[in-house]
């Protein structure tokens, strides 16, 4: 007797589930916030991965500054947002895969972790994050804002009815404290996300990563720990992902040279980007086997530090960057003014209508005011669609 197509996946689910570790999150532990019929042919957490990857805002990550603004328009090997979330989806698997973790769970969280990054980056983040305090509408945090798109901006303002579990992963991913060990906060539900939520947006705990001792206080109160080990993984790979890539890209970028890294972080880690992520892909893995955390041995953590901090000097901080803030933060101001003038004076003909709001659902459009309809329309912004705006504002192609 032949097996039907619901008896091999049924089949299959359940080898699957059976090598799993015990710290793993199994796919029934799924839940949403809206219930949905059960798919027959994949699991929930599946399904939320594919919801992502055919997302709108999935596409417009290649037209994202990761950290260099503007370096995209001129040179195309320079990482982008499409890039840096493709190569933590890829280190979070080879992780997870050793320790026997959700693969589906981890990918869906690693694919969606970034989806509400703004144009230009942490520089188009902090300009943004101005102009929502100007308009007292609270912080402006990515984490906080990919939460928010796949929430109340996909479909048409409807949301993609993600897991919490993967709801979480995305808002909790902040890979830009430092933790030598992450320990999932099981207990973790819809209400602590919202605490989370109101804490950011009232100003605690949204800055970039800060030079300050290692981080191991695992209180609800410090930080937004995830709610499963996937989740702790996915945030551990971000760092991962990008330490030894911007060093790259600066290097590329030509304002940096590869004998100025810490000398301590050579010996201990090597000097290229492959030699990093290798080092910390097995430190973690060796850390954190068959264990309920991640962690990275003491003396990772503290090479990592200081790499970090070498990074926040020598490159996020070094002036031939922050040489595009002021054309940046000046650009944003202009914009989010013009189009609560367009909300005001309905104009119609505004981008800010025929690209965003006339695609809104009324659930959208009637719960959110003028000024987050400002906020979300230009944080889903690419580089480029955000430069074509200003142009046409400034130089108008009708006097």
């Amino acid at each position: 007797m032949s097996l039907t197509l619901q008896d091999i996946f049924g089949q299959s689910n359940r080898i699957y589930e059976e090598g799993l570790s015990q710290y793993a999150c199994r796919q029934n532990q799924a839940y949403r916030l809206k219930s949905e019929p059960e798919n027959r042919l994949r699991s929930d957490f599946a399904v939320d991965r594919d919801r992502i990857l055919y997302s709108g805002a999935y596409r417009r990550y290649q037209g994202k500054t990761q950290v260099f603004s503007f370096t995209n328009m001129i040179d195309e090997e320079m990482t982008n947002r499409s890039l840096h979330t493709t190569y933590v989806s890829q280190i979070a698997r080879s992780i997870g895969k050793v320790l026997r973790l959700n693969l589906e769970l981890i990918e869906a969280i690693a694919l969606g972790h970034d989806l509400g990054h703004t144009p230009f980056g942490h520089e188009g983040e902090r300009a943004l994050d101005l102009c929502c305090k100007k308009h007292s509408i609270g912080r402006f945090k990515h984490n906080v804002s990919s939460l928010y798109i796949v929430d109340h901006i996909t479909k048409r303002g409807e949301g993609l009815n993600l897991t919490f579990q993967v709801r979480d992963g995305i808002v909790s991913h902040d890979g830009e404290t430092h933790n030598k060990l992450l320990k999932p906060d099981r207990e973790k539900n819809e209400q602590d996300i919202k605490d989370y939520i109101q804490s950011v947006n009232q100003g605690f705990n949204s800055g970039r990563f800060e030079r300050s001792p290692v981080i191991e206080d695992h209180s609800k109160n410090s930080q937004c720990l995830p709610a499963t080990l996937e989740g702790c993984l996915v945030r551990v790979s971000d760092t991962i992902a990008y330490i030894g890539q911007d060093i790259e890209d600066a290097i590329r970028f030509n304002i940096l040279k590869r004998e100025q890294l810490p000398p301590p972080c050579v010996e201990f880690f090597g000097n290229t980007n492959s030699e990093i992520i290798h080092k910390l892909i097995t430190d973690v893995i060796t850390h954190s086997y068959e264990r309920d955390y991640i962690s990275l041995g003491e003396e990772s953590s503290q090479m990592l530090y200081i790499l970090k901090d070498f990074n926040y000097k020598e490159i996020y901080s070094n002036p031939k960057i922050k040489a595009y803030q002021k054309r940046i933060f000046f650009a944003m101001d202009l914009l989010f003014d013009k189009y609560l003038d367009d909300i005001r004076l309905d104009k119609r003909e505004s981008k800010f209508f025929k690209h965003f709001l006339c695609h809104k659902s009324d659930r959208y459009l009637d719960n959110f005011s003028d000024q987050e309809k400002a906020r979300d329309f230009i944080a889903t912004m690419t580089d480029r669609y955000f430069n074509e705006e200003i142009k046409d504002y400034l130089i108008p192609w009708k006097y």
